[in-house]
């Protein structure tokens, strides 16, 4: 998409977009995350927009990318802490132990799912489209894959 015409989108609905990013993160700097990451992809090209839809597709897209926000802190909430202090060697051994879990406690089909959802980012639709199952088949195994962790990294938690 052209600078100048991204630019007109950004003048035109940046505050409403603002609005409703705010309402759902209620954070001011994860809500202009979210709509500069919008307007990125539009520079970049990686999204052609159809006449008279535009106004509809940044509105779908602030709340799709703030639910998707919402959704990876509730699991991050979800899963087992490690460790008191902070700093990436602490999570990325965190992450590690779990996706060493996950590879040697969890079913072949399983370990995808899990995969595709929380390494790759993939929807439950995208899942399910590539798995060959149903959306709450989906669902159904990610359940029990986090239910497992869970029990596994912190079983005062159930």
């Amino acid at each position: 998409m052209e600078r100048e015409a991204v630019k007109r989108l950004f003048m035109q609905h940046y505050a409403r977009m603002q609005r409703v990013a705010r309402t759902l993160l209620y954070d001011v700097q994860e809500s202009e995350d979210v709509c500069q990451d919008i307007f990125e992809s539009l520079l970049r090209g990686e999204t052609v927009l159809v006449p008279g839809t535009e106004e509809r597709y940044l509105m779908t897209s602030v709340r799709n990318r703030c639910l998707k926000r919402l959704r990876h802190e509730k699991l991050t909430k979800a899963l087992p802490q490690r460790g008191s202090g902070e700093g990436a060697d602490i999570e990325d051994d965190w992450l590690e132990d779990i996706v060493e879990f996950a590879t040697s406690h969890l079913s072949e089909r399983e370990q995808r799912i899990f995969n595709l959802r929380f390494t790759e980012g993939y929807s439950y639709e995208e899942i399910a489209a590539a798995e060959g199952i149903s959306k709450v088949a989906v669902w159904k195994r990610l359940s029990h894959a986090i239910t497992e962790v869970k029990k596994h990294f912190n079983p005062k938690s159930l």
